[in-house]
């Protein structure tokens, strides 16, 4: 299995879900211009398990926020790893996500984010 992706976990408040949609929309499309087969977000609907540790107890969702999962499929490590040096420099990344960071609006709080980059196992 060649396919490497990253994923990520973060919070968003709800009121701002929309906002966060149209900018995410954009990124997928960035990074695929980048190498990435795939990008994927989707929004927390069922957290709970059990005797687990819950998506919302990992990036201390509060009680005005949603969790979102997503994730970016790349043909190999290699290319994530090129994606992800060019990516963040492209100028319309900073448009796009600058706006999300405001502390003046915080839509996007990156210290409550979790993310990282797996290799293949089952599939």
């Amino acid at each position: 299995m060649e396919n490497y992706i990253d994923g990520f976990l973060l919070p968003i408040a709800r009121q701002h879900l929309d906002t966060y949609r149209e900018v995410a929309e954009q990124v997928g499309e960035i990074w695929k211009e980048y190498g990435a087969t795939a990008y994927f977000e989707f929004v927390g609907d069922d957290l709970t398990l059990e005797g687990t540790r819950s998506f919302a107890d990992v990036v201390d969702l509060k009680s005005d926020e949603v969790v979102v999962f997503g994730w970016a499929v790349f043909p190999s490590k290699g290319v994530r790893d090129t994606a992800n040096k060019q990516v963040p420099l492209d100028p319309r990344m900073g448009k796009l996500v600058g706006p999300l960071t405001d502390p003046e609006r915080l839509i996007f709080d990156a210290r409550r984010m979790v993310f990282g980059g797996f290799k293949g196992l089952v599939g």
